[in-house]
């Protein structure tokens, strides 16, 4: 069973990004095993601490390594990607020639409570992922207007069209992973 790494780009204890990252760890529990992996206690990159990097870093840093692969579930602030998930993501790649990401394949998702989604947000993390070496599932594109009445605040999926959606994500995501 694949391990998958789940990184929630929100640091809010009641973001409904985490809400869709246990959602889609639900529905996909028979094919992977998912954990989650922390990043807000991560601080801002330095490259003055590369050499004695803090405790948080490599903890981060050894939990992607551990995975397989990785399911990036992310807001989307000011039309872009969060400080905190792109913070982790610059913590990951460093040093240079040290990055934990090169090789890894990773599925993408957000929510919001706007009508779009994050889809704005992805294209660049798709981006940032590709240049890292990750191999980011193209399809489908998983980002959602979520509420309580489409996700509950414990992950569960309240809405029958969007758990068919994400059921349909997690078949995606389990072929592609398979390829890596």
């Amino acid at each position: 069973m694949k391990k998958v790494g789940i990184i929630v780009g929100s640091l809010s204890a009641s973001s409904i990004n985490k809400r869709l990252a246990q959602a889609i760890a639900g529905l996909g529990q028979d094919r992977f095993a998912f954990s989650f992996i922390e990043i807000g206690d991560l601080p801002l990159y330095n490259r003055d601490l590369d050499g004695a990097m803090p405790a948080s870093v490599l903890r981060f840093k050894d939990a992607v390594k551990a995975a397989d692969s990785l399911l990036i579930v992310s807001p989307e602030y000011n039309r872009g990607v969060s400080a905190a998930l792109k913070n982790a993501l610059e913590w990951g790649s460093r040093p240079y020639g040290q990055s934990v990401f090169p090789g890894k394949s990773a599925a993408i998702a957000g929510a919001s409570g706007g009508n779009i989604g994050t889809a704005i947000a992805q294209q660049p993390l798709r981006n940032i992922l590709s240049h890292m070496g990750v191999a980011v599932l193209p399809g489908p594109e998983i980002f959602l207007k979520v509420n309580d009445d489409v996700i509950a605040p414990d992950g569960t999926v309240k809405d029958e069209g969007v758990k068919k959606l994400l059921a349909g994500f997690v078949d995606a995501y389990a072929t592609w992973a398979a390829r890596f």
